[in-house]
């Protein structure tokens, strides 16, 4: 193409900046760098990638800088130091929330609990803990796997559980949830939620242990509205409006309101038989450092490969199977089933 034929040589530079960020995404962008040198650098130097990723992902406004693994974060002295620095760094931008963009429409979406870290309340553990929620039978040794939260006089009283994802980036979609219906009581009640809500980010002091449920372990970079939770034994899905950048590794779900009372005491409880969270791991091609105080971030770029769900995954989950399922037998062994 011809300079003479540019139309960005034509179009005010803030009316081609609104084209251009009219775009779908940044992987239109990436074309778009092809057409030209001149279209690449006008791309690159005004951060039309970044700005379209800002609008698919506001989490990314947390973002300090962007670090390429072999990566050098130190300019050249000399005369013009100062603007090859610029420039380096705009371009690196330019290809980590590309890439970013790519990693986050090509992969595929999966269950991304990598383990259950802790619930607010357990009424029995470790027979009624949150680890029995990341199985997706609600029976394993003719026994029930399910959560269960302590009784409340109080049907208000929330509860919490806690997990950790497969990696400290993730793009989740989805949350599934599963109410416990308990078979082995009288009119076969559902312990459900009357709503449920999402909280994702990261804990505050990575030297610190996350076994504690307590708000102020966690920085919560987003906050979903309130769903609905029928009482029903289903697994139920719910959908978040948009895909969510998980800053840090850690979701929190949590039960607003109690709907069921247990007959025998009177109190209520809320109890989870398996929940799934779906969405698409973004490492190892990326991974995070977090600043202090931990408003900022660094993102981090591993690699230019494609992330994939871990092949091992599945097996794991057999393994866990076997392992939940001899546990089930030592406990009906013992009299505690």
């Amino acid at each position: 193409m011809k300079n003479g034929d540019d139309f960005l040589n034509f179009l005010p530079c803030d009316l081609s900046i609104k084209i251009l960020t009219a775009l779908e995404g940044p992987s239109d962008l990436v074309r778009i760098t092809a057409v030209s040198r001149n279209w690449r650098h006008f791309v690159i130097r005004h951060g039309l990638c970044k700005h379209l990723s800002l609008q698919m992902f506001p989490q990314l406004s947390r973002v300090d800088r962007v670090n390429e693994l072999g990566g050098s974060t130190k300019g050249h002295a000399g005369a013009g130091s100062s603007n090859f620095m610029e420039w380096e760094a705009l371009e690196r931008e330019h290809r980590a929330y590309a890439f970013l963009a790519r990693c986050c429409l090509s992969t595929t979406a999966g269950d991304c609990i990598s383990e259950a870290i802790i619930a607010s309340s357990t009424d029995n553990y470790p027979e009624e803990s949150i680890c029995n929620t990341l199985e997706p039978r609600d029976r394993v040794a003719r026994t029930a796997s399910y959560w269960s939260s302590k009784g409340q006089k109080n049907p208000a009283v929330p509860e919490t559980l806690t997990y950790r994802l497969i990696a400290d980036l993730c793009v989740v979609t989805e949350i599934k949830i599963r109410p416990f219906q308990a078979y082995f009581q009288f009119g076969y009640p559902i312990y459900s939620a009357k709503s449920v809500r999402f909280c994702m980010g990261h804990i505050k002091d990575a030297d610190e242990s996350c076994q504690d449920s307590g708000t102020d372990r966690f920085a919560w970079t987003y906050t979903s509205q309130e769903f609905e939770m029928a009482q029903e034994n289903r697994l139920q899905t719910f959908k978040l409006p948009e895909p969510i950048l998980c800053i840090g590794g850690i979701l929190q779900i949590e039960l607003l309101s109690r709907v069921q009372r247990q007959e025998i005491d009177g109190l209520f409880y809320i109890c989870v038989s398996h929940v799934q969270v779906v969405g698409r791991p973004l490492s190892p091609a990326f991974s995070i450092q977090i600043l202090e105080p931990p408003e900022k971030f660094v993102l981090e770029v591993q690699s230019y490969s494609l992330p994939t769900l871990p092949e091992q995954m599945s097996s794991i989950t057999s393994l866990q199977m076997r392992v939940r399922d001899l546990e089930q037998i030592l406990n009906l062994l013992q009299g505690n089933g």
